[in-house]
């Protein structure tokens, strides 16, 4: 796992739904079933996407759609082979890839 890999980073909405679970879950059940090195949820504080509509932990009326990025991180390879299943499930959001040095894996 040491050496270059990939890290994805999702973007969603924290009331986003895929087949009933809340989609965060649904992407990292994804990754954990391929076998991916990792993933991780945050749940954000405060920002907006494509609507251009702020969510903010402060505000009661958006406060359960705050904004969530999962990061997965894993070879190209892995990565590359659950890609289109994530893309699928995601809709509407943003994913993002990048190159990332992974200096140790314990």
């Amino acid at each position: 796992m040491n050496g270059i890999n990939k890290q994805l980073k999702i973007y969603i909405g924290g009331s986003d739904v895929f087949d009933g679970l809340p989609l965060y879950k649904a992407l990292v059940n994804v990754c954990h079933e391929n076998g991916i090195a990792g993933a991780t949820v945050q749940r954000c504080m405060y920002g907006y996407g494509k609507s251009a509509v702020i969510r903010s932990s402060r505000s009661l009326a958006l406060s359960d759609n705050l904004p969530i990025v999962i990061h997965v991180v894993d070879s190209e390879e892995k990565i590359m082979k659950i890609l289109p299943k994530l893309k699928e499930m995601v809709g509407g959001g943003l994913i993002t890839m990048e190159n990332i040095e992974v200096v140790a894996y314990l």
